[in-house]
C-alpha cells in the first residue's frame, strides 16, 4: 500500500501511532525587545533531558505574538506518497509575518522561509490564525483583520513546497474570523469567529461586546464552490466561538464548538435537507463574586479538542481555571467525566470571593507541581495519539494574560500534563512534569501552542480512502478493498 504523510485513518493512529518524544511550543516573550521562539521540549521519560527545552529557534523580528501552528501537508494527504510533512507554518497574530520552519531535524528546527506581512496585506487580510494543509498541494490560513486591522475573515492559500501565495481562498469573506475544519466528503468548511483585531488587542472590553466587536456566528462554505452557504447565529451565549473541530470519523456529520467568553459548547449537525445546524450541548455557569472586574464571573472556555476516537472532548474554562473531560459517545448529551483545577481566578487564597456558585460548595485550593505555584488558568491543550496524556499550557493572549493574570504573564507560562484515563475516564494531574517557562535563558516566556512531529489530534484531518480528493483515488479504492 502506497502511503504520504501522517496516518491512514484517526483509528490506525490511536492505536499504532508512536508515543511523542519532544513536543514543539510556540513561545512568546512580551515587552523584552527579544523575539518570539519555538521550543523543543523533551518529553520521553527516557531521556536525559526529559521535561527540558532542549532547542529554541529565535524569530528574526520581534513583538510577532506567535500564537497557532500548522503543517504544510497531513493525513488529508496520506494517499500521495510523494508528499512530506518537513514544514510547520507558524503565523504571528500581531505582525502578520508568516514563519515557514523546516522540520527535517525534529529537535533542531531551522528557518525555512518568513512570508512579508504586505503579502496579506496585498490581499485586503491580515492577523493570520489557524493553518491546516489541503489535500490538493495547498496550505490555507485564516486570517481575522482588513488592511488596516478592522474585522475580516477571510482565506489565504499558499503552494506546501514553495509557499508561493496564491491568493484567497473564497471571495466571501464574513464579518469576522478564527479557526476552521474542512470535510470535503461532506463538501463543507466550517469557520469560527472571535472578534475585531483592534478590540482584542487592546485587551478585553465587555463594552466590545455590546457594540458589536465579537462574533457569535458558525459559518458554512462549500468546499466545491468556495462559496458561503450559511451563517448560524448561536445567539447571546455563543459569543467568540473559538476552536471548531468535525468529529475525526471521515464520514461523521457533526462537531463541536467552543464558545468562549460564556463557556458553552455547541454541537453543530447536517440535517436530512442538507443544511446545518446548531444547539447548545454543554453550559458552564457564571459565578458570583467580590473582588474581581465583574460581578458576574464567566468561565472563559479557551480551547477544545477530541480524541481520536471521538470518545472524549476536553476543554479549559481559563478565568475560572479548570479543565474538563466529557463523554461524548453520545454527541447529544454529552456527560461529565473529569475535571481538575490548575489554577484560575477562583482560588481560595486569592482576592476573589465567590458569593453563589450553582457547581462548587468551596473554592479551589491552588495548584502546585514540584513546588511551584500554578499562575494563570489552563488554556492550550494537546492529547497523545493514544488518549492516555493531556498537555496543557496557560498562557492565552499575551494582552489578556497582562490583564488577567498579571503575575503568570510577567514570571512567564508552565507547560503541565495530566494522565487521562481512557477507559473509564477521568483525569490526574501527574505531579513529575513541569516546563516553567519563567527559567528561560534570555527571561520569562509565554509558552502557547503545541505540536508533535507527525501530527496530532487537533491539526490531522482525515479523509475515507478512496475520496475524489485523493490524487491516487482508483489505487485507494483497490487498497480499501484488500
Amino acid at each position: 500500500m502506497h502511503r504520504g504523510p501522517g496516518y491512514p485513518s484517526p483509528k490506525e493512529a490511536m492505536l499504532n501511532g508512536p508515543r511523542e518524544k519532544i513536543i514543539w511550543l510556540t513561545c512568546v516573550r512580551v515587552g523584552s525587545g527579544t523575539p518570539d521562539y519555538l521550543a523543543t521540549v523533551d518529553v520521553d521519560p527516557e531521556s536525559p533531558d526529559y521535561c527540558k527545552v532542549v532547542h529554541r529557534l529565535m524569530m528574526p523580528h520581534v513583538d510577532d505574538e506567535l500564537h497557532h501552528s500548522g503543517w504544510n501537508t497531513c493525513s488529508s494527504c496520506f494517499d500521495d506518497p510523494k508528499r512530506t510533512r518537513n514544514r510547520l507554518i507558524l503565523p504571528a497574530l500581531s505582525s502578520s509575518r508568516i514563519y515557514v520552519i523546516d522540520i527535517s531535524d525534529e529537535r533542531t528546527p531551522k528557518m525555512f522561509k518568513e512570508i512579508d506581512p504586505e503579502v496579506l496585506k496585498s490581499k485586503d487580510t491580515t492577523h493570520p490564525h489557524t493553518t491546516h494543509c489541503l489535500p490538493d498541494g495547498r496550505v490555507m490560513i485564516s486570517t481575522m483583520g482588513d488592511a488596516e486591522g478592522k474585522a475580516k475573515g477571510s482565506f489565504v492559500t499558499f503552494d506546501s513546497a514553495t509557499f508561493e501565495p496564491l491568493g484567497l481562498w473564497t471571495e466571501t469573506p464574513v464579518a469576522f474570523g478564527y479557526d476552521f475544519w474542512y470535510q470535503p466528503t461532506h463538501d463543507i468548511l466550517v469557520s469560527s469567529e472571535w472578534g475585531c483585531p483592534k478590540s482584542f488587542h487592546r485587551g478585553f472590553n465587555p463594552e466590545d461586546v455590546a457594540n458589536g466587536n465579537y462574533g457569535n456566528h458558525i459559518n458554512f462554505y462549500s468546499w466545491n464552490e468556495k462559496r458561503l452557504l450559511q451563517r448560524i447565529d448561536l445567539g447571546p451565549e455563543g459569543f467568540m466561538p473559538l476552536e471548531i473541530r468535525f468529529l475525526h470519523d471521515p464520514m461523521a456529520t457533526e462537531g463541536f464548538v467552543g464558545c468562549g467568553l460564556y463557556a458553552k459548547v455547541f454541537r453543530f449537525y447536517r440535517k436530512e435537507d442538507g443544511s446545518w445546524d446548531a444547539h447548545q450541548v454543554i453550559s458552564i455557569p457564571s459565578k458570583k463574586v467580590t473582588g474581581w472586574a465583574l460581578p458576574d464571573m464567566p468561565g472563559v472556555m479557551t480551547d477544545i479538542l477530541i480524541s481520536l476516537d471521538d470518545r472524549f472532548l476536553y476543554f479549559s474554562n481559563w478565568v475560572h481555571g479548570d479543565l474538563r473531560q466529557y463523554d461524548i459517545s453520545d454527541p447529544t448529551n454529552p456527560k461529565l467525566t473529569g475535571q481538575v483545577f490548575l489554577g484560575g481566578s477562583i482560588v481560595n487564597d486569592g482576592p476573589v470571593k465567590v458569593v453563589e456558585d450553582p457547581e462548587l460548595e468551596a473554592q479551589p485550593s491552588p495548584a502546585y507541581i514540584k513546588g511551584k505555584r500554578v499562575e494563570g488558568g489552563p488554556q492550550m491543550l494537546q492529547l497523545s495519539l493514544d488518549g492516555k496524556r493531556l498537555y496543557v499550557t496557560n498562557s492565552l493572549f499575551s494582552p489578556w494574560d497582562k490583564q488577567f493574570y498579571p503575575n503568570m504573564a510577567k514570571q512567564g507560562s508552565m507547560m503541565m500534563q495530566l494522565d487521562i484515563d481512557v477507559e473509564n475516564g477521568g483525569m490526574t494531574l501527574n505531579k513529575n512534569f513541569l516546563i516553567d517557562f519563567a527559567e528561560e535563558p534570555d527571561g520569562p516566556a509565554l509558552a502557547h501552542e503545541m505540536r508533535y512531529p507527525g501530527g496530532d489530534c487537533t491539526s490531522d484531518i482525515w479523509l475515507p480512502p478512496g475520496s475524489k480528493e485523493c490524487p491516487h483515488r482508483e489505487q485507494c479504492q483497490g487498497d480499501a478493498k484488500l
